[in-house]
């Protein structure tokens, strides 16, 4: 059974953490439909989705692929490389305890993860201003024991976590965004390519041939469904807003 752990969006969202204050202001009663309507895709993908209660203390705790990096039926709590989302975790670890062993990160390691990509029995993780070294380390010494082989990313500054331009799309091919990360970052893999005009669509929740995809982005629908697949767009504008996608609003296991 695919289940997935999601999260309930607070009132305090309107002051989530964005790199470049929106054009507008947050619309969060808009930002729970939509949330919504993501729920129903999950469940229309055949996915069994359990939703946690919203924390008012932290805006963002909606993004709850940032807490835990899950493969192999392990779960790894991370330490957000934002220091205000550092207590999204404890909800989310109790949320996950039922299903999967739990393994915890401490500092200085930080990571998101929304930085880490499984593909295979490989995770590529991001090198990036939330993920450091040290959480790297972390990720290595808890899933190279279960047969995953690490293979950390170096991004651009201005890419805020690797599944920004990339995502999984089945076990051997991935979407991802023109003139971002060249292709041979991940051998062997096939790709699907994001116009370079709408790369925020490169950030897409996949199961089997369904694919839960932004809905503002027509040319990279038409090519996941050239590809093959059967697409189930949602509307981002609210979490966009706050640099959220698709893949950050749920914990998929």
């Amino acid at each position: 059974m695919q289940r997935a752990l999601v999260r309930a969006i607070p009132a305090s969202f309107a002051n989530a953490l964005s790199a470049t204050p929106p054009a507008s202001p947050i619309d969060v009663a808009l930002a729970r439909e939509q949330h919504a309507a993501y729920r129903a895709a999950l469940e229309a993908m055949g996915v069994t989705v359990t939703m946690l209660d919203a924390d008012e203390r932290y805006p963002d705790c909606c993004f709850i692929e940032d807490t835990a990096v899950t493969g192999d039926g392990l779960a790894l709590i991370t330490r957000s490389g934002a220091p205000s989302r550092r207590g999204e975790t404890e909800a989310v670890a109790a949320g996950l305890a039922p299903y999967l062993e739990l393994a915890r990160m401490t500092g200085p390691a930080t990571l998101d993860g929304g930085d880490c990509m499984l593909l295979g029995s490989t995770i590529y993780v991001g090198r990036s201003a939330r993920t450091n070294a040290a959480g790297i380390a972390r990720l290595e010494e808890v899933f190279a024991p279960r047969g995953l082989r690490i293979v950390a990313l170096d991004l651009p500054p201005d890419i805020l976590h690797l599944k920004c331009v990339c995502s999984l799309l089945n076990t051997d091919r991935i979407l991802l965004a023109r003139d971002t990360l060249p292709a041979r970052a991940f051998p062997g893999a096939a790709i699907v390519w994001v116009p370079a005009d709408e790369t925020y669509a490169a950030n897409a929740v996949a199961l089997g041939t369904h694919v839960l995809c932004a809905a503002e982005y027509p040319r990279t629908r038409e090519a996941l469904e050239a590809a093959g697949f059967t697409t189930h767009p949602v509307p981002t504008s609210e979490v966009h807003k706050a640099d959220g996608s698709l893949t950050c609003q749920s914990i998929l296991f």
